[in-house]
């Protein structure tokens, strides 16, 4: 790993940047219902082609959905690559290509928890693993929130074992710190929570319909 040396970049300078470097040949060899394994034969600054492989993803959302009473909104569901049962955050991928990520975010609130919010902001937006998958997930602060309209959402396979719980968002902060909570939606959501309350506020948080490059959308 090459080290820098000197003062670092000035201040704003830390920002990432799109850049493409040039592929020379790409093939699938597996497509699945939802996610693909991509291989691309790549040009590396040196001239030198190294082939990468990764997985190809639409895109996900995840909602971190805060109450009066300072608790969020989590779920424990079994995870079978991993093989545990994990505590989340309300989640769910992007169905089509360009849809609203807000509008998955609040059917993913209604589907998993029967619960709707009134104020919606973007909290962050992450790659998950950007090393060895294409995945982008913008994670939501949804407040207000109240018990969802109709009839709940008929849940199956995983999904019909999910364990329901609200729970303080500093008990979330505590779990995640001493190793005992691994979801990564809700390690980032939890953390950049409390982040932005101690900084600007949530007020002071994009508005939901932001822009996010790295999976656009329409309004």
């Amino acid at each position: 790993m090459n080290e820098t040396t000197g003062a670092g970049p000035e201040a704003g300078a830390i920002v990432d940047v799109p850049e493409e470097w040039r592929v020379t040949a790409s093939v699938t060899p597996f497509q699945g219902n939802k996610t693909s394994v991509r291989t691309d034969d790549v040009v590396m600054p040196d001239g030198t082609v190294v082939r990468r492989d990764y997985q190809v993803h639409p895109g996900s959302v995840a909602v971190l959905a805060l109450d009066d009473r300072d608790r969020v909104v989590v779920l424990r569901q079994y995870r079978h690559p991993v093989r545990q049962r994990l505590w989340e955050i309300p989640a769910g991928l992007l169905d089509v290509p360009g849809e609203n990520p807000l509008h998955a975010a609040q059917r993913e609130l209604y589907e998993e928890a029967h619960v709707k919010a009134e104020d919606w902001r973007v909290l962050v937006d992450v790659y998950t693993t950007p090393g060895g998958c294409d995945e982008a997930v913008r994670i939501f602060l949804a407040r207000d929130l109240s018990v969802a309209e109709g009839e709940r959402y008929a849940v199956s396979e995983e999904e019909a074992d999910m364990e329901l719980a609200r729970v303080p968002l500093q008990d979330l902060v505590r779990g995640v710190l001493a190793g005992e909570l691994h979801n990564n939606c809700l390690v980032v959501g939890a953390l950049a929570a409390v982040a932005a309350r101690a900084g600007e506020g949530f007020d002071a948080l994009r508005p939901a319909e932001a822009p996010w490059p790295a999976r656009p959308f329409t309004v």
